[in-house]
């Protein structure tokens, strides 16, 4: 009998085998997957109050992120706002579903709120399992026409009340740097529930002020600018081509300490508005999902609807937003103290 012969039939015959068992392992983790998903409910919670620019990209989202997602799940969506979205992030981080049937759509802000260990925070941003974004963000800083400010200078001279939801997150961030290192004559107001809420107080008077992103602006508040009723003083983030003429937040910090200290509290607007899971639900379904996010960006279905809604699509894949946390996590000890001093 030839030896050599049939260890190379046996040698054949496992090949074949375990190319066969490949070919079916693929299959075989979609469809489960799948099974997992068919006739569920997938619960987005959003920490911000309903008519915001964070609800408005989860509504969108959800209308169409379920065709993308094996087994098509039903997807609904559940507003938790609170103390700028850290009531949400806290309840979500510790009791929401970990089995792939809760996503959570957090402020930015709180990746910056633990980087620089701010209180009553309950959750790791380095944990969260980071989905995706519609697109990242530009923060702005604007006034109402009533205040009668026109540039950023006039802020040193003349004090602007400013509407934020909490501690943590740009709203309170932003205008405490221009407070504190600028020296804006700037009196915040914290509590209120979401963005809308404070459009609404500017509307009314009861604040002249208030910092939001440049696409909510415009996407929810279009006739503002029509009728020239707001006037953007400054900005974070990357340079949109139809501000030019207004001065960024770094631009404006007198010192590389003091511009690093930004970066840091800023970090978030690389996040855009993000979509998250909770820690522990299993890494297939975790794939699944940020490549039904990556499929959803694509649908001519959503683009469509995003750009009827004037939405900006720039996605943010999970894996770049979990590089940007890590990195905020991992800034030196003395600059997010610094930073902590500017929240508490």
């Amino acid at each position: 009998m030839d030896m050599a012969k049939i260890a190379r039939r046996h040698c054949g015959v496992s090949r074949v085998l375990l190319l066969a068992l490949l070919g079916m392992s693929a299959p075989a983790h979609a469809d489960s997957v799948a099974d997992f998903y068919r006739g569920k409910t997938v619960q987005i919670f959003v920490g911000l109050s309903p008519g915001g620019e964070y609800d408005v990209h989860a509504r969108l989202v959800a209308r169409h992120l379920g065709r993308h997602i094996p087994g098509n799940p039903t997807i609904v969506v559940q507003n938790m706002p609170g103390a700028g979205g850290l009531l949400m992030a806290n309840h979500f981080y510790n009791l929401a579903p970990k089995d792939g049937t809760a996503l959570g759509v957090v402020s930015n802000g709180l990746l910056a709120q633990q980087a620089v260990g701010l209180r009553n925070v309950q959750y790791d941003a380095g944990k969260f399992q980071w989905i995706g974004a519609i697109s990242p963000m530009v923060q702005i800083f604007g006034v109402w026409r009533a205040t009668g400010v026109t540039s950023l200078a006039e802020t040193r001279s003349k004090e602007i009340v400013v509407g934020t939801t909490g501690r943590g997150n740009a709203s309170y961030s932003f205008p405490m740097v221009l407070k504190d290192i600028y020296g804006a004559q700037l009196k915040l107001v914290t509590g209120y529930r979401g963005g809308n809420d404070i459009n609404i107080a500017m509307e009314r008077g009861e604040v002249g002020g208030r910092v939001t992103t440049w696409s909510s602006w415009k996407v929810t508040h279009p006739s503002w600018f029509a009728d020239d009723l707001v006037r953007v003083l400054a900005y974070a983030g990357p340079r949109p081509k139809d501000l030019q003429n207004v001065p960024s937040l770094e631009d404006v910090m007198p010192t590389s300490e003091d511009r690093q200290v930004v970066h840091l509290l800023m970090s978030g607007a690389q996040l855009g508005r993000p979509f998250v899971a909770p820690p522990g639900v299993p890494a297939e379904r975790i794939l699944a999902v940020r490549a039904a996010f990556r499929g959803t960006m694509t649908d001519p279905a959503f683009v469509k609807e995003a750009t009827a809604s004037n939405i900006e699509i720039e996605p943010v894949s999970g894996e770049v937003m979990q590089a940007v946390v890590s990195k905020a996590l991992g800034t030196p000890a003395a600059l997010r103290e610094r930073a902590f001093r500017l929240l508490e």
